[in-house]
């Protein structure tokens, strides 16, 4: 009887199978056929060298080969007429040709003779960089002509090797230097975070939190279509604003005035007077729901983003849209502003994140190295950086134009919150409820968190929507699924002796996009 396996183990078998039948042959290297590596390296010496095949070798250089009498490698033949003279060639071309780069074309410098070889030396140097490659290719031996006279095939040479190109005094020889991988440096040690509050009172999702410039409270907004507003030293609620019809997505206090702004999914953008805890002033504009706002550090204005795929900008005092920000072909998920150029960023569902202009209203770059939605924009407080959050990475970029800095790989879910302090402390919150903690400067992980969801909540309820630090940095507030606010603060007990960086120097793959 045969014995029947699923096929998950026939799969798997079949792969063993194979993989012993060509273990043998893994690193064996492709015996070399000399018939067709001579055309190999005829095609490639006519099309990359065939713009100065034309010009003769180095006086040196025929010596090595056996003196002035040989043949030279591009078939240019030598007479006996010639024989123990320097030979006079002409470059001819559609234009008389000048002897070097800004010399005036007169009756001498029409036509040019070959020049001695320290002048050969002074031309290449002027010659484009492929071109003055290819001059001194021909008087240093390269890394296959090292391995071919000692009887090893190129294919062969050691893997990590490169061959330097080292001039010294004006001898060109090739040196063979070992490639070092980059290694990450050792990141800052940070005390790690834990949890010391939990604050219930909404009824439904929180999903946006802020906490005011006076660090005295913070703010939230739920999918109950509330806005609470809490003590932050003792977690008490103070005051319960209603007004929005849908789930509220974000809040923010301003620094500038005794407003507090929100926005929903009920395409509303509100204006509070927080001395009479009114609803002052209305943004229209938006055609469907509002995902995020952020407030100009320094000029009243206020931008948004939506559902509808734009940003926009509105002038705080006049209700007026400054901008519509359009160019993103999905909904815009996060925005955020800053004094510097670029003033507003932008993360969408389209996978990109643009920076604009805020004065044109145009876009000034767009960032496509996500695969996948970016949910979350973060700015460093103190360096001229930001990172981005998704779920195939989180990356860190340079302003002003989004230059590529590096990857902090393993946080593998949808991340829908990121964070950053002064200290270099980066957190990402995720929708299943983790959250991972960063060396904002090596992308080190040095701390991962899943708190444990408030009583009577499902287990699928875990998960973190937005997450701040307050103003004096040491508490971090998260907004969750399971209805609360958690609050969490650095292990004073904690030394670098108790929890050390289990950090090893290993090979980094940071400039992987």
């Amino acid at each position: 009887e045969v014995q029947k396996h699923s096929v998950h183990t026939l799969v798997f078998r079949s792969l063993k199978r194979t993989h012993d039948m060509f273990v043998a042959d893994n690193a064996k290297p492709i015996p070399l056929d000399e018939e067709s590596h001579k055309v190999k390296m005829a095609v490639k010496l006519r099309t990359e060298y065939g713009s100065v095949l034309h010009m003769p070798t180095l006086k040196e250089n025929l010596r090595e080969k056996g003196g002035p009498n040989t043949g030279d490698p591009y078939g240019h033949k030598q007479y006996p007429g010639n024989q123990g003279q320097e030979l006079e060639y002409l470059i001819t071309g559609t234009h008389p040709y000048p002897p070097g780069p800004g010399v005036a074309l007169t009756a001498e410098t029409k036509v040019q003779r070959m020049p001695s070889e320290s002048a050969a030396q002074s031309l290449a140097v002027a010659l484009p960089a492929s071109q003055a490659r290819m001059d001194a290719n021909r008087t240093a031996a390269g890394v296959g002509d090292i391995y071919r006279h000692a009887g090893i095939s190129e294919r062969s040479q050691p893997p990590g090797m490169s061959a330097a190109m080292v001039e010294t005094g004006g001898n060109k020889n090739s040196a063979l230097m070992a490639k070092k991988a980059p290694t990450m440096p050792k990141p800052q040690w940070h005390p790690p975070w834990k949890l010391y509050r939990v604050i219930s009172g909404h009824l439904g999702w929180v999903r946006c939190i802020a906490v005011e410039p006076g660090n005295q409270w913070f703010v939230t907004g739920s999918a109950d279509r509330t806005i609470k507003i809490w003590d932050l030293a003792s977690g008490k609620l103070k005051l319960s604003l209603t007004g929005h019809i849908s789930t509220v997505r974000g809040v923010i206090v301003s620094a500038r005035s005794p407003y507090l702004f929100s926005c929903g999914e009920d395409k509303q953008v509100k204006c509070w007077d927080l001395e009479y805890n009114k609803v002052i002033r209305h943004y229209h504009g938006h055609l469907s729901a509002v995902y995020g706002l952020d407030l100009h550090p320094t000029i009243d204005v206020l931008v948004t983003c939506s559902r509808d795929s734009t940003a926009r900008i509105w002038d705080v005092r006049t209700k007026a849209s400054v901008h519509t920000l359009s160019g993103h072909t999905n909904a815009v998920a996060t925005v955020k502003c800053q004094a510097a150029e670029p003033q507003i960023i932008t993360g969408s569902h389209d996978t990109t994140i643009r920076l604009w202009d805020l004065v044109a209203g145009k876009t000034r770059v767009t960032l496509t190295n996500h695969k996948k939605s970016v949910r979350a924009v973060v700015l460093h407080p103190r360096h001229y950086t930001f990172a981005s959050g998704s779920p195939d990475n989180i990356k860190q970029w340079k302003f002003p134009d989004g230059n590529f800095i590096q990857n902090l790989s393993g946080h593998n879910a949808i991340i829908n919150t990121l964070a950053v302090n002064s200290d270099g402390v980066l957190v990402s919150g995720a929708d299943n409820g983790t959250m991972h903690l960063w060396d904002w400067r090596t992308g080190y992980n040095f701390q991962r968190v899943h708190a444990a969801v408030q009583p009577g909540s499902l287990d699928s309820e875990s998960g973190i929507f937005a997450c701040v630090f307050d103003q004096s940095e040491s508490r971090l507030l998260t907004a969750e699924a399971d209805k609360t606010i958690k609050v969490y603060k650095e292990d004073d007990t904690a030394t670098e002796e108790t929890h050390p960086v289990s950090w090893k120097p290993e090979i980094i793959k940071r400039k992987r996009f």
